[in-house]
């Protein structure tokens, strides 16, 4: 079938016997209606197919011919489609006349029959009539069609819209996940400072009692088992300490000393320890990125954090294997998971092994506090949280690249700075300077602490008033004017140590101040120079060290 109309409507006349065929042609065209002769069957079916709105059929055209292909044509129509047959008969179109009606009909199937003869009139009318009827199937097509487009259209927005909102509810719950993610390690976060802040407590309690006795001991010429005994003790106090800076530095509020560093320098310096912590079986590459950029973090934190992947990757190495650690400059787009930086450019730190590898299960596990796959005794689960936490508190992140069998990448990455590095400095020469006995007033609201800190106050000349509460410690400033230094804990009940710092320098402007803490609130203390701060738990010589330099700053301050 024609895709489309004719510009001018045809009929086609099939007529092979006398003068039916140029009667006809001539009534048509004296009605304007374009009209062409067929000499057989096989063109008739040629012109239908090259275009035609109607076909005239003789009743003895179609007798004793093949007309097969006709009626596989007709009846392979489209659905739009029902082409017009007028067939000029001599018996009329009904079947009591006609019998050979009904079979025409059910060949061709849109039959009209006009009885010969025929009036012109009634020829013009019967052909108009099937022209009209053909126009109003094209216009149908038509329509069909547009309709067709239509929803095609909407199909494909509809499409669209749905991939869409598929798309959408995907990032949705990808950010509901990593929502869930970063609520659950904030809250792990601020359970593990609080439980660091109170075993920081009882560290120093433990720790200051041991070095009275170790030193009560050494005074009386007593030593052997007793003193193994307070050596053990000691240990393990100090491990307890280093669980405790490990606690803080996955929930973020370790006390950080961020320098300019080259990172390339800080991984060479490690070469001689990594070595010596991997073994003989497990061999070490190095690869650094020439001009690599300066970072900015803390050295020492960098150290133990790289120490901390490469004894987790001998773990995972049991029959040996390759460690690699490299450097590169790396800038980083929008992160996909929690522990991922910011957009933004980084110095990448990466450190590599052919080990056992992670699964997804473990891998999406392998960051969360105390979690490990190591026997029980052989790890506490907060080697990779510490590397986490170390990195965010940085401004950076770290990402995770592993597979069972094909080993671990884990990459921590540190915010780059253009600021030249620093010359390190030998520190206060008030560490070792002498310093005369000065009257302090120590604030804890820990009963054990305060005695614990006064008594080595005491025992380096000091004198020394306590007080349990910020309101208390505000009572003996006013009076007691001679108060020359307060020690004060900075979490406290009631009124913080910085609330209370606050109070007191409005009453004695000037007064010293050495914050003592459990863990520390960046925010809270970002004014507060290191050497006002001193970490729990701490010994009898950090804290002379602490008080002796806070007081010779301020004998500088107050000039000859």
């Amino acid at each position: 079938m024609s895709a489309t109309p004719p510009s001018a409507e045809r009929a086609l006349i099939l007529a092979p016997q006398g003068r039916d065929a140029p009667v006809a042609r001539g009534i048509l065209r004296e009605a304007s209606i374009q009209a062409e002769i067929c000499q057989d069957l096989a063109q008739l079916l040629a012109e239908i197919r090259r275009g035609a709105e109607l076909a005239i059929i003789t009743e003895e055209a179609l007798a004793g011919v093949d007309v097969a292909p006709l009626t596989r044509w007709v009846s392979s129509q489209p659905p739009w489609s029902d082409f017009p047959f007028v067939v000029l008969t001599r018996h009329g179109g009904g079947l009591e006349r006609n019998p050979t009606a009904a079979r025409l009909t059910g060949l061709l199937g849109n039959v009209a029959f006009l009885e010969r003869p025929f009036h012109p009139t009634t020829l013009v009318s019967v052909v108009q009539t099937a022209l009209r009827g053909r126009q109003r199937q094209y216009e149908a097509r038509r329509l069909n069609e547009d309709l067709e487009s239509r929803v095609q259209e909407r199909t494909a927005e509809l499409a669209a819209a749905n991939r869409q909102l598929l798309a959408q509810i995907d990032e949705r719950e990808r950010v509901e996940s990593t929502l869930r993610q970063m609520q659950r390690l904030e809250a792990v976060g601020q359970l593990t400072s609080g439980v660091a802040h109170d075993f920081n407590n009882l560290l120093t309690v433990i720790l200051g009692n041991i070095s009275f006795l170790e030193r009560g001991l050494a005074q009386a010429g007593l030593d052997g088992a007793m003193e193994r005994r307070l050596g053990y003790m000691r240990i393990a106090a100090e491990r307890g300490a280093k669980l405790t800076d490990q606690l803080l530095a996955f929930s973020r509020r370790q006390r950080l000393e961020p320098r300019t560093i080259d990172l390339n320098v800080t991984l060479a310096d490690m070469h001689n320890l990594l070595q010596s912590t991997m073994g003989g079986r497990i061999r070490i590459e190095t690869r650094m990125t020439d001009g690599l950029w300066l970072a900015l973090a803390d050295p020492t934190q960098v150290e133990l954090a790289v120490l901390n992947l490469a004894i987790n990757a001998r773990d995972a190495m049991e029959a040996g294997g390759t460690l690699s650690v490299t450097t590169a400059n790396v800038t980083r787009g929008p992160p996909a998971s929690p522990e991922q930086p910011a957009a933004g450019d980084y110095v990448e730190i990466c450190v590599r092994d052919t080990g056992t590898g992670m699964t997804e299960e473990v891998r999406a596990k392998a960051l969360e506090p105390f979690f490990t796959t190591k026997e029980v005794g052989k790890g506490s689960g907060l080697g990779l949280s510490q590397v986490l936490g170390f990195a965010k508190q940085s401004g950076g992140g770290v990402s995770i690249d592993t597979a069972p069998g094909r080993g671990t990448a884990i990459c921590i990455y540190l915010p780059r700075t253009r600021e030249a590095a620093a010359a390190p400095d030998g520190g206060p020469a008030a560490a070792s300077a002498t310093v005369r006995a000065a009257r302090i007033l120590v604030v804890d609201d820990d009963n054990a602490v305060r005695e614990i800190t006064a008594a080595m106050l005491r025992e380096l000349g000091h004198r020394v008033l306590e007080a349990g509460s910020g309101g208390a410690a505000l009572e003996l400033l006013e009076s007691e004017p001679g108060i020359e230094l307060m020690v004060v804990d900075f979490a406290m009940p009631g009124m913080n140590g910085a609330e209370l710092a606050r109070h007191a320098r409005q009453r004695r402007p000037g007064l010293p101040l050495l914050f003592v803490t459990g863990f520390i609130d960046r925010a809270a203390l970002s004014g507060i120079a290191d050497a006002q701060i001193l970490g729990k738990p701490f010994g009898h010589d950090e804290l002379a060290r602490k008080i002796a330099s806070v007081l010779h700053s301020e004998a500088q301050a107050a000039g000859p």
